[in-house]
């Protein structure tokens, strides 16, 4: 099942790493600028390949999320998230622009 998750959703969940798995759902290059902290990069095109690596167990919770909610991307993964048999997956449609906007930390490639 997707589910959309809220900001406050997100940053109750980093304070609980064990329960769940942040995915920035843009390319490399943005990622590498800045991401929600603890975020792993897999971009949309990449799920089918790298989610089995990546994300390993199907019962985790799964927020994925991308640059603002003008942005696909988060939905696009989430939905190929579920095709390959995840189902705890939640959907941050806001992104990281709210994120940023809202004043709150990121990282970057190398921190």
């Amino acid at each position: 099942m997707i589910e959309r998750i809220n900001r406050q959703g997100v940053v109750d969940l980093i304070g609980k790493p064990e329960s769940a798995v942040l995915v920035e759902a843009l390319p490399e290059k943005y990622y590498n600028d800045a991401h929600i902290p603890g975020a792993v990069q897999m971009d949309y095109t990449e799920v089918t390949d790298k989610a089995p690596s990546v994300l390993g167990d199907k019962d985790r919770k799964i927020v994925v999320y991308c640059a603002s909610s003008e942005c696909e991307n988060s939905t696009k993964a989430a939905r190929t998230l579920q095709q390959l048999g995840y189902d705890r997956i939640y959907v941050y449609k806001e992104g990281k622009q709210d994120w940023i906007e809202a004043g709150l930390r990121v990282e970057s490639a190398g921190e």
